[in-house]
């Protein structure tokens, strides 16, 4: 059995799961990838991801590519003499980088490929209903999610399950997932099936502005999926309007009431401690909410401080 020298290439928190997992059942790191720094927020602070964060505090062997094709970038991964690299969430290598190790590069995805290619898989698996998910461990390729398969997993994904929860379920599912990849290939026993494109195939789209802004005339049921598909991060978002004022808000949390009703979609219908909105064949009613440049509050505190008209809407 060859003893293996382990490159981890990774970004954020979910790949932490994963690195600190192997590193936990004594394999040995011999570098880690991660991506530049780069300034975020209002402050344009320098952020450290947060696999850079974790190999400073296991003092790890780092490295912070701007170019992976870079000649500087390919001697100090050659020199690190790593027999397999293990990528987790980090970016399309070229083909000078993933053929580089004697025994291959394995990608973990967190979902059961074909199925929810590309950037976000854990939104994407809620946002459109799904019951189940899981992981997927393959062989790198020059495409993107498409190399030959080694491992899956799977598991059930609760009605009321939100993308964070999902996340670090699929942390824990994706450690195990790894491990016993890593196991198979230390004793020379892979085998791997080609992944066969699906008719119906869905897609992890990148999220973006567009796509996580709420629809009021889609049913209560798909809005529903949207907010906990997102929440808690990067979070679904509409226009609210009342008294000639607009804001644009961020719904982080909220319940699915399914019933008829006579109002228009979008409708606010507000108490004193309670906001519903209308959509097709239900409400939404709204448990925390984030108006501009406020914190994160639940509606209880913002119906304290701030009266709705009956002519209010969501758009």
């Amino acid at each position: 059995m060859e003893q293996l020298r382990i490159v981890f290439m990774g970004t954020p928190e979910f790949a932490v799961g994963i690195l600190d997992t192997l590193i936990k059942n004594n394999y040995t790191i011999v570098g880690v990838i991660t991506a530049a720094d780069k300034p975020a927020g209002r402050g344009q602070k320098i952020k450290y991801s947060a696999v850079k964060e974790y190999a400073l505090a296991n003092t790890l062997t780092l490295l912070q590519p701007t170019n992976l094709k870079d000649e500087s970038f390919l001697e100090e991964l050659k020199s690190l003499n790593a027999n397999l690299q293990i990528v987790v969430a980090f970016r399309m290598l070229p083909e000078v980088v993933w053929r580089m190790p004697k025994l291959g590069t394995f990608n973990l995805h967190a979902s059961l490929l074909p199925n929810y290619r590309g950037a976000a898989p854990i939104n994407w698996a809620i946002i459109n209903g799904d019951m189940k998910t899981g992981v997927t461990t393959f062989f790198i390729d020059d495409k993107i999610d498409t190399g030959a398969m080694i491992l899956n997993s799977e598991i059930k994904i609760a009605s009321d399950e939100n993308a964070g929860q999902l996340h670090d379920r699929l942390m824990a599912l994706g450690s195990k997932t790894v491990l016993e990849t890593v196991a198979l290939i230390e004793k020379g026993n892979v085998t791997t099936t080609i992944q066969k494109d699906l008719p119906e195939i869905k897609t992890a789209y990148k999220l973006n502005k567009e796509n996580c802004k709420i629809d009021w005339t889609k049913s209560a049921k798909e809005i529903y999926n949207l907010i906990r598909g997102l929440s808690p991060y990067p979070s679904a978002w509409c226009f609210i309007s009342d008294k000639n004022e607009e804001w644009n808000v961020k719904i982080h949390e909220a319940k699915m009431i399914l019933e008829g009703h006579n109002y228009a979609n979008g409708s606010l219908i507000c108490s004193k401690k309670e906001m519903k909105i209308a959509a097709k064949n239900g409400f939404i009613q709204v448990l925390s909410i984030q108006f501009p440049g406020k914190k994160k509050m639940n509606v209880g505190e913002l119906l304290n401080g701030m009266a709705f008209s009956e002519n209010a809407k969501a758009y």
